[in-house]
């Protein structure tokens, strides 16, 4: 799950990193009392949005009085940015974040990741920040350090003590360094993070370190364990049908085709993606209902399909292990029966109690096309959309 800037800051000031002085508006009246709160006389305010790319954007201003920090917060508050992480319908700004600003004398990056090669989680620091970390890794490698980070979330002395070496950090700067390393990695692993970036942590004129950015990716199966950053969850940066999948628990994600897909099986939702691909066609989704989804569950996802405008047919690929075929059977007609079906809908369905599944299909009196196999379902899809 994606939280804002400002999240991510709450979370890691909470372990002892420094952050910089800052509060979050979501109206006018919010920057002003921020701008007395915080005593600003000038300020970085930044729109709060689930995509990178905010400065090349313009929702990333500097205000250099009161007066003006009132103005570009009014402005930006509402913002919509539109840039290829967002897709053509883009992500709205509901909030900025107001920070006081800081001197910059050097810019360094800090982050933790899953590495599915070590089956483990490290973390990773360059000297250069402010840019990157692919960039960095593909034009100086050298300049990247990686370190394990224990299950507990502890990082051994000697890894915190090589990574401030590594990093240019020596005395007092060094030891405020491993402290805000150790930070970041127990952060990471007692909210079960999926990615974690610093990006910059800066070094002021003073010698003292500040995380100037930062970016929290969380593991969506562990939120469980977490309800207080479940509380993050902000519905405005979805779609609405990806709003609407996550209530009813379902893995959705749109994508840009016409003809949507709905299966049971994360790698039966890339396959069947993939032969819609090879026969001509393009995916408006992908859908995984789940291996044991009932009937409600089902027809939730139908629905979810069948609101969006851009799908001129339907593909459904179910193998039977866990689910009921008839059970999909009861959803698809269902919410085809609800919602008035007026696309191609081709079913393709496999496994236990597929002939009852069928028949049902068969005498629903719905316009439902079936196929025994993949590769026949995939050219009816298609054949359906070019037909129009």
């Amino acid at each position: 799950m994606n939280i804002h800037e400002y999240q991510a800051k709450e979370i890691l000031q909470s372990y002892g990193v420094p952050i910089p002085p800052f509060a979050v508006a979501s109206k006018a009246h919010d920057a002003e009392k921020i701008v007395k709160q915080l005593n600003l006389k000038e300020a970085v305010i930044k729109i709060q949005v689930h995509a990178g790319g905010r400065g090349k954007a313009g929702g990333v201003k500097f205000a250099k009085s009161p007066q003006e920090i009132l103005s570009v917060a009014s402005h930006l508050i509402g913002m919509k940015l539109v840039n290829n992480q967002t897709g053509k319908e883009g992500v709205i700004a509901h909030k900025v974040l107001i920070s006081k600003p800081m001197e910059i004398k050097r810019e360094y990056y800090l982050g933790a990741v899953v590495d599915r090669s070590q089956a483990r989680a490290i973390l990773i620091a360059s000297p250069e920040g402010g840019v990157e970390i692919e960039e960095i890794a593909a034009k100086h490698p050298e300049k990247i350090l990686t370190v394990p980070i224990g299950l507990d979330g502890s990082i051994k002395p000697f890894h915190l003590l090589h990574l401030s070496n590594f990093m240019g950090w020596s005395g007092e700067m060094a030891k405020k360094g491993q402290e805000i390393a150790a930070a970041v990695g127990k952060a990471f692993i007692e909210c079960d993070g999926a990615l974690l970036e610093i990006n910059p942590l800066i070094e002021d004129p003073h010698g003292h370190l500040w995380a100037l950015d930062a970016k929290f990716v969380l593991d969506d199966n562990a939120l469980f364990r977490h309800p207080e950053l479940a509380a993050y969850y902000d519905p405005s940066q979805q779609s609405k049908n990806e709003v609407m999948a996550k209530e009813h628990d379902l893995a959705y994600i749109a994508l840009e085709g016409n003809i949507g897909c709905m299966v049971n099986g994360a790698g039966l939702a890339m396959a069947t993606m993939d032969i819609i691909h090879y026969y001509g066609g393009k995916p408006a989704n992908f859908l995984d209902v789940g291996g044991g989804a009932s009937k409600e569950k089902v027809a939730e996802g139908f629905k979810i399909l069948l609101l969006d405008p851009q799908v001129k047919a339907i593909l459904v690929n179910i193998f039977g292990g866990i689910m009921n075929c008839a059970t999909l059977a009861e959803g698809i007609i269902d919410a085809a029966s609800e919602l008035s079906l007026k696309v191609p809908l081709v079913v393709r369905m496999e496994g236990t109690h597929v002939e009852q599944g069928k028949k049902l299909l068969a005498e629903s009196g719905l316009p439902i096309t079936t196929a025994d196999t993949l590769e026949e379902a995939a050219l009816k899809a298609v054949a359906a959309v070019k037909k129009g």
